[in-house]
């Protein structure tokens, strides 16, 4: 039979502090943890991912989400910290097929867990821009919208639903795409026994160390 999230080992959170302080992110982990603990304080901080303001790459995605979550849990006294992330990356077996993906870690100051996002595609006219000059994607897209649609937002769609939230027309928000990947980490969390190694171990946290844990599984 099995267990209900409220009867896991996350009921007894109290504070949990996240790399950010994006609206629609930390609005993510307050979804993801709802299930799991009635009373859990979500606490954003104002940290430095580390990595560039556009990542490009699973490996800088996912070290930028582990320091965002490393740096939050040193930020005060707390059970969890959690660090999300976004950035692109091209997939080359599919031809070079270029998607968003969003990455969060979860540490509880020993063990690490990481999940995802599901993918998406940027309309090309955003891509060149973000992959070569690096420039925000975000910004690329909210320019781009309002030059094809004539519909300015009233804040950077990043602080409100989100650029995926935008081209779902309202069906997935920022918040509820994000809680997927803070759900899917936190099951390294939810049944310790089966996850008996650490994520990324003692190594330091480098592009070759972190695509090897991610080809582990």
């Amino acid at each position: 039979m099995m267990d209900s999230p409220g009867s896991s080992i996350l009921s007894r959170l109290g504070t949990v502090r996240v790399g950010t302080l994006s609206r629609p992110k930390l609005e993510a982990v307050a979804l993801a943890l709802e299930a799991y603990a009635e009373a859990v304080e979500v606490c954003g901080h104002a940290v430095e991912s580390g990595v560039s303001e556009q990542p490009v790459g699973f490996a800088e995605i996912v070290r930028g989400a582990r320091t965002r979550a490393q740096r939050a849990y040193a930020a005060g006294s707390c059970e969890l910290g959690v660090g999300i992330e976004d950035g692109l990356v091209v997939l080359s077996e599919l031809g070079g097929e270029v998607l968003n993906v969003g990455a969060a870690v979860v540490t509880d100051g020993d063990r690490e867990a990481l999940g995802f996002t599901s993918l998406f595609a940027y309309p090309p006219a955003c891509v060149q821009p973000a992959l070569e000059d690096r420039a925000p994607i975000g910004e690329v897209f909210d320019a781009l919208w309002r030059a094809e649609k004539g519909e300015p937002a009233p804040e950077p769609s990043g602080r409100s639903l989100g650029n995926i939230g935008m081209l779902s027309l309202g069906v997935l928000p920022r918040s509820e795409y994000g809680r997927h990947a803070v759900v899917c980490a936190l099951v390294r969390f939810l049944h310790p026994e089966m996850y008996p190694s650490p994520l990324f171990g003692e190594e330091n946290c480098t592009a070759e160390t972190i695509d090897k844990a991610l080809s582990r599984g």
